[in-house]
């Protein structure tokens, strides 16, 4: 029987792969992290940071409301204390037809109901 191979997922990301991930110089992550208090990457002994996936979602945050929304650094700190808007699934609205159907044989089988 062969063994089921395991995957091994990252738990950290060095400074450098985050900065190319995301597009900007490492200098500018340092720059949020003294910015934004919430932010703090684990470090070596070296103290070279290791970020983990929350934090490296932290940054797509920040980078998306100062890069793209254009807020200031401190209405980015408002925004980031909201909680993360849940993205609820979209329910296709019922046909009125349909809708109105149903309500008919509702009321129909109501009024069967009060005759008895």
């Amino acid at each position: 029987m062969p063994l089921k191979e395991k995957t091994i997922e990252r738990m950290y990301w060095g400074i450098g792969e985050v900065a190319d991930t995301l597009g900007v110089n490492t200098s500018l992550l340092r720059y949020w992290e003294k910015e934004f208090g919430t932010l703090r990457p684990k470090r070596t002994n070296k103290g070279d940071r290791l970020y983990t996936k929350d934090d490296i979602e932290q940054l797509r945050r920040i980078q998306h409301l100062v890069k793209e929304k254009g807020f200031t650094l401190q209405g980015a700190k408002g925004q980031l204390r909201k909680p993360e808007p849940k993205e609820e699934p979209e329910v296709p609205p019922l046909p009125v037809d349909e809708v109105r159907n149903k309500l008919r044989r509702v009321r129909e089988g109501l009024l069967e109901l009060r005759k008895r």
